[in-house]
């Protein structure tokens, strides 16, 4: 399988498809959330169990998403199927939120942790090394990362693909000699059970489960990345449902190994509410000296995640200009195909929020408004199939329709808890979706709207 992209037709083959799923999921999610899990679920098992059933909603969603995007291949993920599925305000809603919030916010949170992994890297270096020059606050690391990488998907889809295969490659590399210390060579284990007992269940009960499911659902999160560029897959029908299963089985593995290692080789007490326990677990396994450097890779391993992005969510915001003449603006592209105007607008959006926002809000804001999109589209499974009965499905939901009920119960369940819990940042989601709505009226009552 070649690495890069096939240079006749420059499309993406699967094992770039695949790379961009596992980029797009693996980031800071699984680095800082525990920290926050910790404050409520104290049973080690429990956590475990927590990332188990966050990785089996993920692969249950791809299966859905995989019988949708072959039926209807076209980029623009959610926007794309909510359109043809239900119609075209609620697709429209999809891709507002997609070009506003689902990647740029996620990018945003993903450049402020970098920002984070890195001052506090270099800092710890510059004790000991004259490199002090390289010093930079978060929030300035985090600004440049994101002007770098954005520059290098302005340039080709072949550039872009070869600089997420590079990296992707080197994080994965990272996360698997990271979990293979902690489990042979850890100097000391946590006097800690994972035996399933009466305080698992207490704690699986707790309410505090389901609002942390919204920490790791998040953190999985990406896992129907391909579906946004279908259109640049070297052949849809087969990549996409392919690249979405093995990425997200992939990704549940090495979750679920890498939470086991942080467990194991930290004390929980220095968790508890800490984001940057990638960088504490490293100086727990490798020692201070050599865990300050796993640190400082763990943030350039974020460039990944940030990378995997930044090329998916302007394919989104293309195809609604390209589908709205009152957006058609955001369809422009570049010789090469790069939809420009909507990167840049991404851009100017992650720039706002990494100068405005924090990390816990928008790790929480934006959880809560993908969920509802996610749900009507693992809905839509259902009614695809009963409002176009005769359509080619080249692929079909495994375990229909046992599995979509799964993800949609659990999506319900975390939507609930979050309303209860997280209230103001629930209002912002629901606000934000109003706003796509008026937008959505105005589109309308031009009389612009192309046939989708």
């Amino acid at each position: 399988m070649p690495l890069l992209m096939n240079k006749e037709l420059k499309k993406l083959t699967l094992f770039t498809a695949v790379n961009f799923v596992i980029a797009n999921m693996v980031g800071t999610g699984v680095f800082t959330s525990l920290g926050f899990q910790l404050f409520d679920i104290k049973n080690p098992a429990a956590i475990l169990i927590l990332w188990a059933i966050g990785g089996i909603m993920a692969l249950f969603g791809s299966f859905v998403y995989g019988e949708l995007g072959a039926a209807m291949p076209r980029s623009g993920g959610e926007y794309n199927f909510l359109s043809k599925i239900y119609h075209p305000s609620l697709g429209f809603l999809a891709g507002w939120i997609s070009a506003t919030i689902g990647f740029a916010a996620p990018v945003a949170a993903a450049c402020i942790a970098f920002g984070t992994y890195y001052n506090l890297a270099i800092a710890e270096l510059a004790n000991t090394y004259s490199i002090g020059w390289l010093q930079a606050t978060p929030m300035v690391a985090g600004l440049v990362v994101l002007v770098l990488i954005t520059l290098v998907h302005s340039n080709s889809i072949k550039t872009g693909g070869g600089f997420q295969n590079v990296f992707t490659i080197l994080k994965l590399t990272f996360i698997v000699i990271f979990i293979g210390a902690g489990l042979f060579f850890l100097p000391e284990t946590q006097p800690l059970s994972f035996a399933v007992s009466a305080d698992t269940g207490n704690d699986i009960m707790n309410p505090a489960f389901a609002v942390a499911l919204v920490f790791v659902s998040y953190a999985y999160s990406g896992w129907n990345a391909s579906a946004y560029f279908v259109n640049d897959l070297k052949n849809p029908v087969k990549q996409l449902p392919k690249s979405l299963i093995i990425g997200s089985v992939a990704v549940m593995i090495l979750y679920i190994l890498l939470n086991f290692v942080f467990l194991i080789s930290t004390p929980v007490g220095e968790m508890v509410g800490n984001p940057e326990i990638g960088l504490i677990a490293a100086m727990y396994i490798f020692g201070n000296k050599l865990g300050v450097f796993m640190g400082l890779f763990i943030s350039l391993l974020l460039i990944s995640s940030i990378s995997s992005m930044i090329f998916a969510g302007p394919r989104v915001t293309m195809v609604m200009g390209e589908d709205f003449k009152l957006l058609n603006f955001l369809g422009k592209k570049n010789k090469n195909g790069i939809p420009y105007v909507a990167l840049i607008t991404q851009f100017v959006i992650s720039f706002v929020l990494i100068i405005t926002s924090t990390f816990e809000s928008l790790i929480t804001y934006t959880g809560f408004v993908l969920n509802l999109f996610t749900f009507f589209t693992v809905l839509g499974v259902f009614v695809h199939r009963k409002k176009f009965p005769d359509a080619e499905r080249p692929v079909k939901t495994w375990g229909y329709p046992v599995t979509p009920i799964i993800f949609l119960i659990f999506n319900l369940w975390i939507t609930i808890f979050v309303i209860y819990s997280r209230p103001v940042e629930s209002l912002l989601g629901l606000a934000t979706i109003a706003v796509g709505a008026i937008l959505y009226f105005f589109s309308k009552q031009s009389n612009k709207t192309k046939t989708i």
